[in-house]
């Protein structure tokens, strides 16, 4: 069992990264990392001729439960938000925004569904055969090939960027637009219809789906009227907005996925502890 210990080991980093990129969270990562471990010293492995496969197969697939049970049970997907002024064009040599181009692409991959996610990571990130992933997901090949190649569309769409693009810009003052004054028809155009709303709440995470829902819900909590201050930001590197009491204390953090000119995420936080514990910048 030394040598399989030892070689796990050689693949814990691999595996950790496998799972992140499907979860967004180094803790769970973590916990998925060591439930294949617990699996794999359950198996008889002589009868492994592959073990680095028969591993990232395992990690695939408790990944994909966990991202199924999350559906049913939503909870926050992030560990970590990384929040920047968004000044426009940012310097090449920006250390601090090349470090959210991996965040970045969370929030996209967040748009995804659990089966696309699984296929594009896997595949595209890792370069795992479609007919090893078609195992994981109880669908054929083809099938597979299908749902990496959707979602490699809208993680293209979305251009994945580390700074913000005009577009992806107006896209979201639109949607703020529409919002404030309550036109309920321009916010219906501004959101895609599979829209997710996910807002990180004292008492956990609620998510609310569907581009109907989404608009009521933003109509009313723009117009409520509580921030009196707000600045454009980037969050993890895709267009954001921190809003502020009179007060001076943070209200919430907004950060928008824009995917073929409408509004498919939206992630708030409105936590006053993890308010708190981020890294903002101050009111213009």
């Amino acid at each position: 069992m030394t040598d399989v210990a030892e070689t796990f080991e050689t693949q814990r980093d691999r595996l950790h990264g496998v799972a992140y990129r499907m979860l967004g969270s180094h803790a769970d990562a973590e916990d998925v990392v060591q439930e294949a471990w617990l699996r794999l010293s359950r198996q008889d492995t002589a009868a492994i001729h592959n073990l680095a496969g028969w591993l990232t197969t395992v990690v695939g697939r408790i990944s994909l439960d966990v991202l199924r049970s999350r559906q049913a049970r939503p909870e926050a997907s992030y560990d970590e938000l990384v929040v920047t002024v968004d000044d426009g064009p940012v310097p090449e040599d920006d250390v601090a925004l090349a470090d959210s181009v991996g965040l970045a692409l969370l929030v996209v991959l967040e748009s995804l569904r659990p089966s696309e996610r699984l296929a594009f990571v896997l595949h595209d990130l890792f370069a795992v055969p479609f007919d090893e992933i078609g195992q994981i997901l109880g669908k054929s090949a083809g099938a597979t090939k299908m749902l990496a190649s959707r979602a490699r569309k809208k993680v293209q769409a979305s251009g994945q960027p580390t700074v913000a693009g005009r577009e992806q810009r107006e896209v979201v003052q639109a949607f703020l637009a529409a919002a404030r004054h309550g036109d309920f028809e321009e916010l219906l155009r501004v959101l895609d219809p599979e829209v997710k709303l996910t807002v990180d709440t004292p008492d956990g995470a609620i998510v609310v789906l569907g581009a109907t829902k989404v608009a009521a819900g933003a109509r009313l909590r723009l117009a409520s009227g509580l921030a009196v201050r707000a600045r454009e930001v980037l969050v993890n590197g895709l267009p954001g907005i921190v809003s502020w009491r009179e007060d001076g204390t943070p209200l919430s953090v907004m950060a928008f996925t824009v995917v073929d000119g409408r509004v498919a995420g939206i992630a708030v936080v409105i936590d006053p502890a993890r308010l708190t514990s981020m890294d903002l910048p101050r009111p213009e």
